[in-house]
């Protein structure tokens, strides 16, 4: 179990939140399972929405962090795969390129973040406390 704690406070970790990484630039996959990995968290990284969703690990997916723009199947429509799958993973978006009309329309769907890249460690932390949060709330 690790216990993260950030200026909003403390975050309870369970050691069996995977997390699931998705860009198709490699330095940003690795810096960004690094992050994860040094806050507790198991993450595996995927060069492409259609690799995750092929994965084995997709069933073990308790967060998603995913850039919007990438060759193939952008990060939007892999939420809307995820939403039609029913699978429950809180998605945090990246980009580089910011639209305010995605922004809107991902986060109306569920996504717990939108961050405009570079962004910093402390703003994806407090995406990954939101997510965890969600994925520890007992169904009503």
């Amino acid at each position: 179990m690790v216990l993260l704690v950030t200026r909003a406070g403390r975050i309870d970790m369970g050691e069996a939140f995977m997390i699931s990484i998705v860009d198709d630039e490699e330095c940003v996959r690795e810096a960004v399972r690094g992050l994860v990995r040094s806050l507790g968290f198991d993450a595996c990284a995927f060069s492409s929405a259609e690799t995750l969703l092929k994965s084995s690990r997709l069933s073990d997916t308790a967060c998603v962090i995913t850039d919007i723009q990438m060759p193939g199947m952008s990060g939007v429509e892999l939420q809307d795969v995820l939403l039609a799958q029913d699978h429950p993973a809180p998605i945090v978006f990246m980009t580089a390129f910011p639209d305010e009309r995605i922004r809107q329309r991902v986060l109306s769907a569920g996504a717990v973040g939108f961050l405009i890249k570079p962004f910093s460690d402390e703003c994806l932390i407090n995406c990954l406390g939101t997510a965890q949060r969600i994925m520890d709330s007992p169904i009503s």
